[in-house]
Formats: structure tokens, C-alpha cells, sequence
């Protein structure tokens, strides 16, 4: 694989519905692998790209995050590093469902602020090959949206959009303004808002893994 990564990966032959977890700025593989065990009961396959950009995140040695593209201070991406980021991610999710019991049908993309832009590119391109979109504590750029070709598929993309009354990394606005593109592009998201800081608290947490759940699990179930 060109990007490191974890995973979790269930008891038995699969395929399992697919769960990729795509961390926020300064973070790493490991941040979000400890939700697997409420995501589906632990049923499903979860995995956890580690972005390519190195970020030092503290004075000592071994201080180090990662991301997905350098951060522009609220600004757009550059439009050449987040297609670099993107293509380097789609490259890893071509090969690791080759090596891991993937069930390519029932694939779920959930990005954690940095993260959550590199889900909202990565599944509105091509949102004929994901069961569900989930984006935290994130946002969705006017330009990306822009940038991104229409589709009917997108009127029956599963999307939840989660995000904290009280972030100050992301301002909720931020939030209500993607909810928006997302609309306008023909998708019709659930948004649920929390008192929360720029984080997964334990209300949204419960709420997430009940829709995921009730929206596309369940369904996977009965196909």
C-alpha cells in the first residue's frame, strides 16, 4: 500500500460491509480505529488510511501527525495537493480491496474534519460506489462542490452530517452552509448538531451508529 494504515478486521471468511475511517489534520491511522467495535457491533471491516503529510505536533521527538493536504487557513485546498491526496487515496482503496475481504457493494466513507473533505470528494465523485457518506466536524468547500460533476445517484446517497455547536476549529456555519451545497447538488443529508467542541461526543457517537445502522446496515442485511 502507498499509505500506511489499521484495521479492523472481523471474525470470519467476508465479505463485510467496508467502514473507511479518514483521520483530520495532525491525527494518524490509529485516531479512529477505536470506534470499530460500536460500529456494527463490530461486524464490519473498518479501515484507517494514514494521510501522507507529515505534521509536527509538538517540540519533542515522536511528535508527529499527519494530514491529508497542507491546511490554507480556512482558504480553499490548493487544487493540485488535494488532487494528489485524492488520487493517492483512491490508489489505496483499489488495492486493499484486493487484499482484505471487502464487500465492494457496501462500502461506507466516514471523514473526520480534514477528513471529512477528503469523504465528501472522495463519495460525491462516485457515488454509485459507496453505501453511505458521513462527514464530522467538517465542512464542504464552495469550490469542491463546484467542481464536482452531477449525478442521479446522488438523490439516494445515504449522508449524515454531524458537527458541534461550539467547534471552534470549524465554526458550525460552516456546517449549515455544506448542509446547503449538499442540497443543492441533490443529495438531502440528516444533519444532527450537538454541545459539543471539535470532537465525537458520546450523544453523537450514539446517534451515528444508530443511523448507520437503520440507513444502511440493515439494508445490507436484507440484500
Amino acid at each position: 500500500m502507498d499509505l500506511m494504515y489499521a484495521a479492523h478486521v472481523p471474525a470470519g471468511d467476508g465479505p463485510f460491509p467496508t467502514i473507511y475511517l479518514l483521520h483530520g489534520w495532525g491525527a494518524s491511522a490509529h485516531d479512529l480505529l477505536g470506534l470499530a467495535p460500536y460500529l456494527h457491533g463490530g461486524r464490519a471491516l473498518v479501515l484507517c488510511p494514514q494521510g501522507p503529510v507529515e505534521v509536527p505536533i509538538g517540540p519533542g521527538p515522536g511528535a508527529q501527525g499527519y494530514g491529508w493536504f497542507p491546511i490554507s487557513g480556512g482558504a480553499p485546498p490548493d487544487p493540485r495537493a488535494f488532487a494528489d491526496a485524492m488520487t493517492t487515496l483512491r490508489g489505496f482503496m483499489d488495492k486493499v480491496a484486493d487484499v482484505y475481504p471487502v464487500d465492494r457493494r457496501h462500502q461506507v466513507v466516514m471523514g473526520f474534519s480534514q477528513g471529512g473533505v477528503m469523504a465528501y470528494d472522495l463519495v460525491l465523485r462516485e457515488p454509485e460506489r459507496f453505501a453511505a457518506l458521513i462527514a464530522m466536524s467538517s465542512w464542504l468547500p464552495n469550490d469542491l462542490a463546484n467542481a464536482i460533476p452531477p449525478s442521479e445517484a446522488h438523490e439516494n446517497l445515504p449522508t449524515l452530517v454531524i458537527h458541534g455547536s461550539q467547534d471552534p476549529m470549524i465554526p458550525v456555519q460552516r456546517a449549515h452552509e455544506s448542509v446547503e451545497r449538499l442540497r443543492g447538488m441533490g443529495v438531502s443529508p440528516t444533519y444532527r448538531e450537538y454541545e459539543m467542541e471539535h470532537g465525537i461526543g458520546p450523544d453523537a457517537l450514539r446517534d451515528l451508529t444508530a443511523w448507520l445502522e437503520d440507513k444502511v446496515l440493515n439494508v445490507i442485511q436484507l440484500v
